[in-house]
Parts: C-alpha cells; structure tokens; sequence
C-alpha cells in the first residue's frame, strides 16, 4: 500500500501534516502511532502463540 504513494507523495503528506499539527506535535504523534502499532504485534503473536497451544492440546486428546 505504501510502495504505491511514492517519495513525492510521501513529501506532500509530511508537508501537510507539519502544517496541520505543528512541529511540536509530530514527534508525539509518532510516537503514539509507534506504541499502537508494537501493542498490535505483541497482541496478534500472543493470540497466535494460544491458537498454537490450543491446537498441540486438541492433537493430544
């Protein structure tokens, strides 16, 4: 999905956003949007790490 906008799209949104939000408010954003995105990973691994158990647990009975 990315790949598609390019590097000149991806100027033209930053150029955008740091009229929006300010240039004090970016980093924090980013931030934010970094925390969300590791609490999804660990959530998904964690929900296919108990899929993987349960499955070993139904093979066993």
């Amino acid at each position: 999905m990315l790949s598609n906008i390019g590097i000149p799209g991806l100027i033209i949104i930053l150029v955008i956003a740091l009229i929006v939000f300010g240039p004090k408010k970016l980093p924090e954003m980013g931030r934010a949007v970094g925390d969300t995105l590791k609490e999804f990973k660990k959530s998904t691994r964690e929900l296919t790490r108990d899929e993987a158990s349960d499955e070993q647990k139904d093979d066993r009975s």
